[in-house]
């Protein structure tokens, strides 16, 4: 292995972390938790925050994990057993239209990264990019501040670019080592 058990990914909606987690997942083995299926139960219910709290408290504790996305209520405690944060740090114009694309693409459809029965609805989508527009600031100003929150054996990765994000995907090619891999994330995050 190349000596990374616990990854976290955060980035805003539309940054691409649930793509990212799946594919980083394949490639290194490590189990993958998505955030949204702790956020949501069948058929878009709520959890509690206190709830999800305990949830993401539950998965960070695992020994081998990828953790994308939020709940930023948790991410000192997630971050602190993380060997490494990466931050998908993407524009909003890139994100809106993803978002507005997958909920188009897949209507009716529940996404693998949620829970099921919670299909694609387009009267979801206005409320959605409301809240993607009010806190478009607040929440990188916050990862940003995670970012250089992290203990000294947490290596960091910020992706602004899919081409970034292939370089460092191709560092956790098969039977590539653990120096390749962050001979890629260490350009990436340049």
């Amino acid at each position: 292995m190349w000596g990374m058990d616990r990854i976290m990914i955060v980035g805003q909606p539309g940054s691409g972390k649930s793509t990212l987690a799946r594919r980083l997942g394949e490639r290194t083995g490590l189990p993958v938790i998505h955030i949204d299926k702790i956020h949501w139960k069948p058929g878009w219910v709520e959890r509690s925050r206190e709830e999800k709290t305990q949830l993401c408290r539950e998965a960070e504790q695992r020994e081998r994990w990828i953790f994308e996305g939020g709940h930023s209520a948790t991410w000192p405690s997630r971050v602190a057993r993380a060997d490494m944060l990466v931050w998908l740090d993407r524009s909003f114009p890139l994100r809106l239209r993803r978002v507005v694309r997958r909920t188009m693409t897949g209507l009716g459809k529940s996404r693998p990264n949620l829970a099921e029965d919670c299909p694609e609805r387009l009267r979801l989508l206005p409320e959605f990019i409301r809240y993607m527009w009010d806190t478009r600031h607040s929440s990188r100003f916050q990862m940003r501040a995670l970012s250089k929150s992290t203990s000294p054996g947490c290596q960091v990765v910020v992706l602004r670019s899919d081409g970034q994000v292939e370089e460092f995907l191709s560092g956790f090619g098969l039977g590539q080592s653990s120096s390749n891999a962050g001979a890629a994330q260490s350009r990436a995050s340049g």
